[in-house]
């Protein structure tokens, strides 16, 4: 079913009035009140109902009023949506020892729990803006909270940063966080087992079987474990063919085979270790690499490609290779003109530059519910809850299940601890956990190259790892099509960093619906200052859902 987002009818003229900015707020329609796109019947303002001259001088002052008409049109728009409810669990409210919430960074006692007095100075700081009350927050090492003022940083495009929300995280004491953070035990067990080996040997297996104990994790199995379960995600190769295909750049052709780490190479797994990094102290291991480049085979290498990429790396890449392929939707306005071709706009100068703006956009909604509104522990600190209270160190209340998991009981076997083994020395970075910042970066992504680029089209040349990583193979399982893995990309991003032991599965989830949402206000608002009448973006949401706009 396809969903057609579309406003009412809008006023015909421009005016610079503050009156006239304000009466323009009545003309939003309900539809779009409930979901966070400007829409397509737009056309009523849109740049191409101006009169161009063809000297640089004619109808300056005009198009001056209507560019400035289109502004206030669409942050109207944008005033005019409903605001979301922030609703953060209760556990700071109930934990007095903040014992649920990020504190990574400040000063903390031998069982890692946060000094009040920092914490009350980081609320203090967070509900005042001022930098200078930043300045006052006592830190615990050298290891600085990463910029907890871009919360509170506005949006020139799309909606506001703040006019977005997320369920509240899941409560410390839940079933629900549980079976999570036994997943994430398991990511730890199974780093280095290949992809392809699923539910064919022993400790994924083991992970299949230990899961299907939690009741959001009741229909687990070889084909979707580990998965994010978008649409297309779980047919063909667990990893996306734009993570393994060659990537056209420009005057060279890059060939995706990376320096990762070798077999084994895990950090934090010691509690003294474990305890200086939450209090800031910089990490003393380094990441040990195996010296010949590979391809991607297993949640190891997943793991460390998304330590080091930037922010929108892997869809400029996806880009990138559908150009090459011409899979561009036949629905944009230069598809069937005998004249023009688009460059500029619908060409690779505009969707290369709006997967960087969107970047830009996701990361400032995730950087506001993570330090305005959910303030949620990392699950190396989680972890650390687990080991303090299984020792007899502490008593906090931790769901049965987790603490009695196959998962949390191999991972001591193993490393002698309950803490999670991270893969990266430093641990999680230091700003809160919910949502995830890369998967909220590629659920924006990931929309705006399904509002370009033709769903259904067949990818040619499928491949496979071999389970070494050391070459590619062909894959004719199935068909994979450029929707489906596009939605399997924005998984491999959002999940690497769950493997990585950094996020939480609805850190994942949720932050690419979060970005999808960003996407698509952001895209629908672009609509407005077109030149070209006939534009129509329609595309597939996580949901399944078609939406057109």
């Amino acid at each position: 079913m396809t969903q057609t987002i579309e406003t009412t009818q809008l006023p015909s003229e421009p005016t610079n009035s503050r009156r006239s900015f304000l009466k323009n707020l009545g003309y939003v329609a309900a539809s779009v009140a409930s979901l966070p796109l400007v829409s397509g019947a737009l056309s009523k303002v849109q740049a191409a109902d101006f009169s161009y001259g063809t000297t640089p001088s004619t109808n300056v002052l005009a198009r001056k009023n209507r560019n400035l008409y289109l502004r206030q049109f669409a942050a109207s728009i944008q005033y005019g949506l409903r605001v979301p409810t922030q609703t953060p669990n209760q556990d700071e409210r109930l934990y007095q020892g903040k014992i649920a919430n990020f504190s990574k960074g400040l000063p903390h006692n031998n069982l890692g729990e946060v000094d009040l007095v920092a914490y009350d100075r980081l609320l203090a700081a967070l509900s005042s803006g001022r930098s200078a009350d930043y300045e006052t927050i006592p830190m615990g090492g050298s290891v600085k909270l990463a910029n907890p003022q871009a919360a509170l940083t506005f949006q020139l495009e799309g909606g506001d940063s703040h006019s977005f929300a997320v369920p509240p995280f899941f409560s410390l004491a839940s079933e629900a966080l549980a079976g999570e953070m036994t997943e994430l035990y398991w990511h730890a067990l199974a780093l280095d087992v290949p992809f392809s080996q699923y539910g064919l040997e022993a400790q994924t297996t083991a992970a299949i079987n230990d899961l299907k104990g939690f009741k959001n994790y009741a229909t687990v199995n070889a084909g979707n474990l580990f998965r994010a379960g978008l649409p297309g995600d779980t047919t063909g190769p667990l990893v996306s063919q734009f993570l393994w295909q060659d990537v056209p750049c420009g005057p060279f052709t890059l060939q995706q085979r990376y320096k990762l780490p070798v077999t084994g190479d895990v950090h934090m797994t010691h509690y003294d270790q474990w305890l200086a990094i939450q209090r800031g102290a910089p990490a003393t291991t380094t990441t040990q690499f195996d010296t010949t480049p590979r391809y991607m085979r297993n949640a190891h290498d997943l793991a460390e490609w998304v330590h080091k990429d930037f922010t929108f790396q892997a869809f400029q890449h996806a880009a990138l290779i559908l150009m090459g392929m011409n899979a561009q939707r036949d629905s944009h306005p230069y598809s069937n003109s005998t004249s023009q071709a688009g460059f500029i706009t619908f060409g690779g100068p505009h969707i290369l530059d709006l997967i960087a703006r969107v970047a830009y956009a996701a990361l400032k909604a995730a950087w506001h519910q993570k330090w305005q509104v959910h303030r949620s522990l990392r699950p190396e600190v989680l972890a650390g809850r687990v080991h303090n209270h299984l020792r007899g160190a502490a008593s906090y209340p931790l769901h049965s299940s987790l603490l009695n998991s196959k998962g949390s009981q191999q991972v001591f076997s193993r490393y002698g601890s309950y803490l999670l083994p991270q893969v990266y020395p430093e641990g999680s970075p230091t700003h809160p956990s919910y949502p995830s910042g890369h998967a909220t970066i590629a659920g924006a992504c990931a929309t705006v190259l399904k509002a370009f680029f033709n769903e259904s089209f067949i990818l040619n040349n499928s491949v496979m790892v071999s389970d070494d990583g050391l070459s590619l193979l062909p894959y004719n399982s199935h068909a994979l099509t450029v929707g489906g893995e596009i939605n399997k990309l924005a998984g491999n991003i959002a999940l690497g960093r769950d493997y990585a032991g950094v996020h939480y599965r609805q850190d994942a989830i949720q932050g690419l619906l979060l970005g999808e949402k960003i996407a698509l206000n952001l895209l629908s608002e672009a609509k407005l200052f077109f030149s070209e009448t006939n534009v129509n973006f329609t595309l597939t949401r996580f949901s399944g859902q078609t939406v057109s706009f």
